[in-house]
């Protein structure tokens, strides 16, 4: 199926649909990438950063690839936050989301068997105006159980001076937490949750030199203040689950096994596009 036949499904779509959205911590006595601390740290906070990904030749390259990527797109009309399931458009990243120092951390998280069923480029052009309101992924996504680890892989720097994203540390814990629809021209997303504070720590800045990733589960509160600097803040998501999490709405056609095995053969696990 081609990822643009695949649908997205409505806010009260997803409202009915039967899912079971709660999160499950991590149990792995004998990691073989992070530490037990790392997988301790994971459960309690929901997240983990900064994690060694690329190298800097790796960093550069895939740069270099995101740069023409961005202006394909942007010859066809479409924005720099428009290239999503992006695994199965381009081989580079459908290969990509079987990197051995990014799967190695994420299996210490989700077991040996592995589905990669997202990969979206989130790019913030310099003084682009736009925000990325307070949420939680799962919220948007028809997978049960909520199973899935984000790796969050900096093509840019990310820092402060130009918007890096931002944890709620322990705001994972809650289940899905109340949202509001909304409707504005400087955001890129159209939920929001209100007083994020009040369901977690204060906000930490996840702060990356290209090539590093952050983790973080699909409960976590996390956000991103409009880039007003002149510099470009780009970075891709990855998005993993455990095998035996199920996708509703025709989504399954998203995942590729990239660790172990699909037993119950959950996912369709395409073949790669060709390059």
């Amino acid at each position: 199926m081609h990822p643009d036949d695949i649908p997205v499904p409505t806010d009260e779509e997803l409202r009915e649909m039967d899912r079971e959205v709660v999160f499950i911590p991590s149990i792995n006595p004998s990691p073989q990438v992070l530490s037990a601390n790392q997988v301790h740290q994971y459960n309690e906070l929901g997240y983990l950063m900064p994690i060694e990904g690329l190298d800097a030749s790796e960093a550069n390259d895939l740069r270099t690839y995101f740069d023409g990527v961005l202006d394909a797109f942007h010859n066809l009309g479409r924005d720099s936050y428009s290239i999503s399931t992006a695994h199965l458009r381009f081989a580079r990243i459908y290969r990509l989301l079987s990197h051995p120092a990014i799967v190695g951390p994420v299996a210490d998280l989700l077991g040996p068997d592995i589905i990669g069923w997202g990969a979206h480029f989130f790019c913030k052009m310099p003084h682009d105006g736009k925000r990325v309101p307070w949420h939680q992924d799962a919220i948007y996504w028809p997978i049960t159980p909520t199973r899935t680890v984000t790796v969050w892989l900096a093509i840019d720097d990310a820092d402060p001076g130009n918007a890096n994203m931002r944890f709620i540390p322990g705001s994972h814990v809650h289940g899905p937490i109340d949202y509001e629809v909304i409707d504005a021209t400087d955001t890129v997303l159209n939920l929001e949750t209100q007083n994020p504070e009040s369901y977690g720590d204060s906000p930490v800045d996840v702060a990356l030199q290209a090539g590093q990733f952050s983790m973080h589960c699909d409960l976590l509160l996390h956000g991103s203040e409009a880039n007003e600097s002149d510099r470009r803040r780009s970075g891709i998501t990855l998005r993993y689950a455990a095998a035996g999490v199920k996708a509703l709405h025709d989504w399954h056609h998203k995942g590729i096994v990239v660790k172990g095995e699909d037993v119950d053969s959950n996912w369709a696990n395409p073949p790669c596009p060709p390059d």
